[in-house]
């Protein structure tokens, strides 16, 4: 299987490629992309760069352009596919149809990706993009078990991509409002969930206060790590309830569902973490280079020594197993 990994800056993907990524995805620093932070994402000059040195280290490059372009702004996307084809990217992962339309009569040699922006999750909206818009691989939602996707492999023809470590979207991505509700700006459109500028710690008797949008999302008590307040790992009263109402702050890791997801066949193995640093990306894809050769070779999989890289150093197998509330 293909190991999909993460790079937000040119630092990082030069650590993904030296570290052993079979392909590595990325964005250009605007609003085209589902992770327009400052700091992070390619200038047109960087992007070009990056994918001469991933090439020659034998890896792929993935340009994401998944948010949804704005109504009369439609320019500015198609500039960044057009943009993605003359750096030489491998492929272009997109989530509007349009875009996607667009890019098959424009671009008909780019090979196109479906973004898991689009949340497509049956085997017909999978169908109707590949034939459609000539999508070759599906980014599969965070929110189906492996059964699930064993029975969606049987019924279309292109290949599947599922995330296998990093932040968990609970929600099917790009149909989730949390985020936008309580700041103001859209993870879909403007390509910034839970953006930092609207995140506020405060020390308090009790703890640590985290507050998103003004809204409180988690009291940490003393010494405890505190984590990044998301709405949807928020903790919050809900009835006689108090708790994680919708799912523990924890990271995705599934290493040990690789063999299952080889089987259930699966095209490609995808790391989340685009905000984080060469080194992070760099460990992260150590290990998982070794697991997918160990899986490869029928060998036992190496123990996971990344449960200290997790969020609040706790992992999850997410809908894999269903074992969510």
């Amino acid at each position: 299987m293909e190991l999909v990994c993460p790079a937000g800056t040119p630092a990082a993907l030069r650590a993904a490629a030296e570290a052993g990524a079979h392909a590595i995805y990325c964005g250009f620093a605007d609003e085209t992309n589902a992770r327009n932070f400052p700091g992070l994402n390619f200038s047109r000059e960087e992007m070009a760069d990056a994918v001469s040195h991933a090439h020659a280290r034998g890896a792929k490059v993935l340009v994401a352009i998944n948010t949804f372009p704005r109504a009369g702004a439609e320019a500015i996307w198609h500039r960044a596919v057009a943009d993605a084809e003359t750096a030489g990217a491998d492929a272009v992962i997109l989530a509007d149809p349009g875009l996607l339309a667009h890019a098959a009569e424009h671009h008909p040699g780019l090979r196109r990706h479906l973004s898991v922006q689009a949340a497509a999750a049956n085997p017909d909206a999978i169908n109707f993009y590949a034939e459609a818009l000539g999508v070759r691989r599906v980014v599969l939602p965070r929110v189906l078990t492996v059964a699930e996707i064993t029975a969606i492999n049987r019924e279309i023809d292109v290949e599947t991509e599922v995330f296998v470590f990093g932040g968990l979207c609970v929600m099917a991505e790009g149909r989730c409002s949390l985020s936008s509700y309580a700041t103001g700006r859209s993870p879909n459109m403007n390509g910034v969930c839970s953006p930092a500028s609207h995140v506020v710690y405060s020390e308090e008797p009790d703890g640590l206060r985290a507050a998103l949008g003004g809204f409180t999302i988690h009291r940490t008590p003393p010494g405890r790590p505190a984590p990044y307040p998301t709405l949807c790992k928020g903790c919050f009263a809900s009835g006689e309830q108090t708790g994680h109402v919708f799912e523990d702050p924890a990271s995705l890791d599934a290493t040990q569902l690789i063999p299952a997801l080889a089987r259930a066949g699966v095209s490609a193995l995808k790391i989340e973490g685009r905000q984080r640093s060469r080194a992070y990306v760099a460990e992260v894809v150590r290990a998982f280079r070794a697991a997918v050769e160990a899986e490869a070779a029928g060998l036992p999989l190496p123990v996971s020594l990344l449960a200290r890289l997790t969020e609040g150093q706790a992992a999850t197998t997410g809908a894999y197993a269903k074992t969510w509330r």
